[in-house]
């Protein structure tokens, strides 16, 4: 891939503004860089300015891409003169003239200059070549329309666009505009002379992520790739506990041990027995235990971090075995041992509603995602829901669950998922009426959805932490084995990543 030498100073250039992306094409990536000599024209030209000039201490980054990313980066941040001087002192042009020209004639609305000027630059793929002149060529028809030149628009359709044989729904939708002024309103042609600008903008936009990187270099790629490296080095932080504010450019990320949790800073003590279920609230302003004593406690979180008590749940003949808090956390649902449901009212501490089944127990609870309704795993192995007012709208008989209180359904209601036998998680389909199994190798202790219902991580008693995918058919995506070594210490090893906690 080829294109033609520069013979003009990048000071002397017409700079094209372009509209910052709002996403980066997922073909940006860096290519091989086109070498541009400037001659003697330029300014303290260096020494070298081949494409196998490196930098860096590994030698893997490429200078005059290195250059031309920071160089679009100053124009994307508004420095114009800084860019054109750094284009003249490193003699590394961020484009060559022939793509200046170009983009230059696609703002003018320069169509048929544009095209050839397209032609120009030496582009190897002709299905690149074909795709940009036909964006070209479809905003040239589109604003001979808004000029009310029909004929002429008419001519563009049939003896420029179509012999291109490009995106043939959108010559058929061109073609009615010619007839439906209000197919023309459908298409975005605006009204106003103001608009014509924007609308050659994105077109020029969409030129930029249809060419090579190597043509015209990506919108904020700079930005792009500290991104990425600063992804990294989150992902690779051992004991990562910061928010993405305490992030910095100026030093490598990594969190000590004394950002995790480990001071005992409060000891709660007001049950009478075992506690068996704690839970904070959404917003993180309240704590929920529940107990073997048939109570459960809400603790409310003050602004300096001390935990008070606030309300003691009781009515409860059994042990209350599990919590859930309302979307909101306005209600809470406690569920005794193989006993009943109950909601209570947070700021009061009221029961407001019992739900229970004759001659069944309910074993867990969990809410619908709008707040309208809750589910429950049955004695019977049944998953049952409610309404509010404790009508049952469903209940699906069988081995839908074990006596386990882990219950889960996503966001948009369509799935359940619970623990079906020892060592297996069913994933129901409400609308589809249909099911999915995750099959594990040991006894199931417990498992958590994801906050995108795209994972679930699973407990075994084995001591091992899975991690599946539950879009479309389960695939197990990570694995973490808990173990001890010589130096006393535990640590879960997660595939290829060893996460050590001294004890």
């Amino acid at each position: 891939m080829g294109v033609i030498e520069d013979s003009e100073p990048p000071l002397k250039r017409v700079k094209v503004p372009l509209e910052e992306s709002k996403s980066l094409p997922e073909d940006c990536s860096t290519a091989e860089p086109v070498c541009c000599s400037l001659g003697d024209q330029m300014a303290r030209p260096l020494t070298s300015q081949g494409d196998g000039e490196t930098i860096g201490l590994q030698g893997v980054i490429k200078k005059a891409e290195f250059i031309k990313i920071i160089t679009k980066a100053l124009y994307s941040l508004g420095y114009e003169k800084s860019g054109a001087l750094l284009e003249e002192e490193s003699g590394i042009p961020l484009h060559s003239s022939v793509v200046n020209r170009f983009m230059l004639q696609v703002t003018d609305g320069k169509w048929d200059d544009s095209v050839a000027t397209l032609h120009m630059i030496g582009l190897s793929d002709e299905t690149i070549v074909k795709s940009a002149s036909f964006l070209i060529l479809e905003q040239k028809f589109l604003e001979l329309l808004k000029m009310e030149n029909v004929t002429a628009a008419l001519d563009t359709l049939r003896n420029e666009i179509v012999p291109l044989h490009v995106n043939l729904n959108r010559v058929h939708e061109l073609a009615g505009c010619i007839i439906s002024p209000l197919q023309c309103l459908r298409l975005g042609i605006a009204d106003q002379d103001s608009e014509v600008t924007k609308s050659r903008s994105k077109i020029l936009e969409k030129l930029q992520k249809l060419l090579p990187a190597t043509v015209i270099v990506p919108e904020k790629r700079l930005e792009h790739l500290v991104e990425r490296a600063l992804d990294v080095q989150r992902g690779a932080c051992m004991f990562h506990n910061t928010s993405d504010s305490d992030l910095s450019l100026y030093t490598d990320h990594q969190c000590g041990k004394n950002q995790i949790p480990s001071q005992t800073l409060q000891i709660l003590q007001a049950h009478n027995d075992e506690v068996w279920f704690l839970q904070f609230s959404h917003n993180g302003k309240y704590l929920a235990s529940s107990s073997k004593d048939q109570s459960a406690i809400i603790w409310e979180v003050k602004e300096n971090g001390q935990v008070s008590l606030k309300h003691t749940l009781f009515g409860h003949q059994k042990p209350v075995l599990t919590v859930s808090w309302s979307p909101d956390d306005s209600q809470i649902l406690t569920c005794g041992l193989e006993e009943v449901i109950k909601r209570w009212d947070v700021n009061s501490g009221k029961c407001l509603h019992v739900y229970e089944k004759s001659g069944v127990g309910l074993i867990s609870c969990g809410w619908f995602p709008d707040g309208r309704g809750i589910f429950s795993g049955m004695t019977d192995r049944s998953i049952c829901l409610w309404d509010l007012d404790g009508r049952e709208l469903e209940c699906w008989k069988g081995q839908r669950t074990l006596r386990i209180s882990d219950m889960a359904m996503t966001d948009d209601g369509k799935r359940i998922i619970s623990i079906c036998r020892e060592s297996a998680i069913l994933l129901l389909d409400r609308e589809a009426k249909f099911e999915r199994l995750i099959e594990e190798v040991d006894m199931i202790t417990s498992f958590s959805l994801s906050k995108d219902n795209k994972f679930l991580l699973v407990n075994l008693i084995n001591q091992e932490i899975h991690l599946w995918s539950i879009e479309g058919d389960p695939k197990l995506v990570a694995r973490c084995i808990y173990g001890t070594d010589a130096q006393q210490s535990s640590y879960w090893r997660c595939l290829d990543i060893l996460v050590q906690l001294t004890v």
